[in-house]
């Protein structure tokens, strides 16, 4: 497999998306930053990120020559519903003139190829993004059986959430239910660092954000 550019566009405040991404990489292959302004995860906040700083971050990154983009931030991604999502990914294409992830769009790929209707989500984020994380998967005909969120404002301290913690999240809202599969939801949620644990946890599959997003842009990279 020859060695490949993964252009990532992650909101500014995000830590974990890019370690995650260049510790399981192909060897050889490289990850290349832009960044969107970003302090809060909120609807207002992510509102102005996709307004003001997205495109302009697509600009500076297609500089660099990707053979891929990732658009990293699963919240906005599903802010405003699938099909505006559909035409992000398409504004972003215009602009880098090759192949672009949505990380939300990945994740539901992914659920989908696993046969996953039935689901159980788990979030650092405020209620108020939660609904709009719901909405996206209820848009794509899954049944979210239960969606619990850790009501994290500042994106900021997502990153530094115990590996514990979420685990322990993850067995609350498991319980009683049988889901198809567990989503692990936000790229700065340090989840994918502890994925083999959850997935021993849970008699199901288990999903993240980072690894869905990694997955599908390895195999769009290297098409």
């Amino acid at each position: 497999m020859q060695p490949h550019r993964i252009g990532l566009m992650v909101p500014s405040s995000n830590t974990v998306l890019e370690p995650d991404f260049y510790r399981n990489l192909p060897h050889g292959w490289t990850v290349h930053t832009a960044r969107m302004y970003l302090e809060d995860v909120t609807v207002t906040a992510e509102q102005q990120m996709l307004d003001e700083h997205t495109l302009p971050a697509a600009r500076q990154l297609a500089t660099a020559h990707p053979h891929v983009v990732v658009f990293g931030c699963t919240s906005a991604s599903a802010l405003r519903g699938n099909l505006y999502e559909e035409r992000l990914v398409e504004d972003i294409q215009q602009v880098v003139g090759v192949p672009v992830i949505s990380v939300s769009r990945a994740v539901r790929q992914t659920l989908k190829n696993l046969h996953a209707r039935n689901i159980v989500v788990i979030t650092p984020y405020l209620e108020e993004i939660n609904a709009k994380i719901r909405r996206s998967f209820e848009e794509d005909g899954m049944n979210v059986l239960r969606l619990l969120g850790m009501g994290i404002r500042e994106n900021a301290r997502i990153a530094l959430v115990p590996g514990e913690m979420i685990v322990n999240l993850a067995h609350r809202a498991v319980h009683g239910l049988s889901p198809d599969a567990l989503f692990v939801s936000c790229t700065n949620f340090p989840a994918m660092s502890i994925l083999d644990a959850l997935r021993r946890a849970f008699p199901f599959p288990v999903i993240t954000s980072n690894q869905a997003a990694l997955d599908m842009a390895i195999k769009t990279s290297a098409m």
